[in-house]
């Protein structure tokens, strides 16, 4: 009988714990979060606490990703952005570690989740929300209707923009956790195949399996970053009201 390629994703909960009705079990998720959680820590605090004239290795690599960073940020936001410096910093460290342990044999991908990439991008966009009321007020509804739309096109577009607005959260939780998984189902599958192929044919799927991990790694970041990104897009919108502000000036 052949192992369910999803199998790996199925969680089960190592200490069952329910306060209220709700589930907050102790599972392979769990703990993978915590590792996550206390790498990153570490990581930071070393780097931070060991400062040199001369950079040590862990200080270069703590100095790079904070320049990347900030980079991503200045670009997008501007310097009004840098207020979520440690927002965005937290968010990408935090899933592109999450993407990188789940590499490693054995391990969980939190992100192969729907339930946490959701949470990460309602609440990113949720907080567009809440910033772009707080900062504009009802000018904010603005970002339904286009700059320079025709008054007889408005009626139209604001469904459209509506849709297009509820589209983002989804898009950008869906992305994520699509791209985690279906990379972890193709090196299930070829793993499988290189164990079922025996020494004549087995070294052909493993090969690819090697292939396969070196893209892993390769996507691992690259989805980080774009989740990062499009969350400083989303905040940034709420500065920038899709130019109704650079129109007004």
């Amino acid at each position: 009988m052949e192992e369910n390629p999803l199998h790996p994703f199925e969680l089960h909960n190592f200490i069952p714990i329910e306060v209220g009705g709700v589930d907050i079990s102790i599972n392979k998720a769990v703990l993978t979060m915590w590792i996550v959680v206390a790498l990153v820590a570490v990581l930071m605090v070393m780097a931070g606490s060991a400062r040199r004239l001369v950079p040590s290795k862990l200080q270069s690599l703590a100095e790079m990703l904070v320049e990347f960073i900030r980079g991503i940020i200045l670009d997008t936001m501007g310097e009004r952005g840098m207020k979520f410096f440690p927002l965005v910093a937290t968010l990408f460290l935090f899933i592109l570690f999450c993407n990188l342990i789940g590499l490693v044999p054995g391990s969980y991908t939190v992100t192969s989740q729907i339930i946490v990439t959701a949470l990460f991008a309602f609440a990113v966009y949720g907080l567009s929300l809440v910033m772009g009321v707080a900062l504009h007020g009802a000018k904010f509804l603005g970002i339904l209707v286009p700059p320079g739309t025709p008054a007889w096109l408005v009626p139209l577009m604001i469904p459209i923009e509506l849709i297009s607005q509820l589209a983002r959260p989804i898009s950008l939780a869906v992305r994520l956790f699509a791209n985690m998984t279906a990379g972890h189902v193709i090196l299930g599958v070829l793993f499988g195949l290189t164990v079922s192929g025996g020494v004549l044919i087995g070294w052909l799927p493993f090969a690819f399996t090697i292939a396969m991990n070196g893209l892993e790694l390769g996507i691992a970041f690259i989805q980080a970053y774009i989740f990062t990104v499009l969350t400083c897009v989303y905040l940034g919108d709420a500065f920038h009201l899709h130019g109704h502000d650079e129109q007004a000036h």
